[in-house]
């Protein structure tokens, strides 16, 4: 009889400088991360977990926080943009219209108090779960926003500050 393991991939970073990222009261303006293939040889990952942190610039206010949406594609956004995600590390800014049919909410990490320089860790998330999938799309990323009125700091503790590690299953 078949035996079924999980198998974890290591930590992979992803792309995404946070540092200095401007405050976007109504989460349209914000940053996407360089996206991640799904389809080579190594990858082809069922899902992904992804963890991060940030680190907040001066007196943030306590009443914002940073959220973490994700967005799937079966083609490469360096072929075919997603609205305004080009699969490339660069800030962005959705209409009011396309955030919501664009990418999906993934996470939310609200800023406990008004210190400067504050480093937050988000909840880990499912990416696939998270797109309302079984599985991971070919090509997936995550765009980055928040409404802390302060830019978060400008520090390399928020390069590349996000991370994954793929999911599949190994059968012996």
């Amino acid at each position: 009889m078949a035996t079924t393991t999980v198998v974890y991939s290591s930590n992979t970073a992803i792309t995404m400088d946070l540092s200095g990222l401007a405050s976007s009261s109504s989460f349209l303006s914000g940053r996407e991360s360089t996206e991640i293939d799904n389809t080579g040889s190594t990858s082809k990952f069922l899902d992904a977990i992804v963890r991060g942190s940030f680190i907040v610039g001066t007196t943030p206010a306590t009443t914002g926080g940073l959220k973490v949406f994700v967005w799937g594609s079966d083609t490469s956004l360096t072929t075919a943009a997603l609205d305004v995600l080009d699969g490339a590390d660069s800030t962005e800014t959705f209409t009011a219209t396309s955030l919501g049919a664009t990418v999906m909410p993934a996470s939310f990490t609200p800023v406990l108090a008004a210190t400067s320089d504050i480093k937050y860790h988000v909840n880990s998330f499912s990416v696939a779960r998270a797109l309302g999938l079984s599985v991971l799309p070919k090509y997936w990323g995550i765009f980055v926003a928040h409404n802390m009125t302060a830019a978060l700091k400008t520090d390399a503790g928020n390069t590349n500050a996000f991370s994954f590690n793929g999911i599949k299953y190994d059968i012996a």
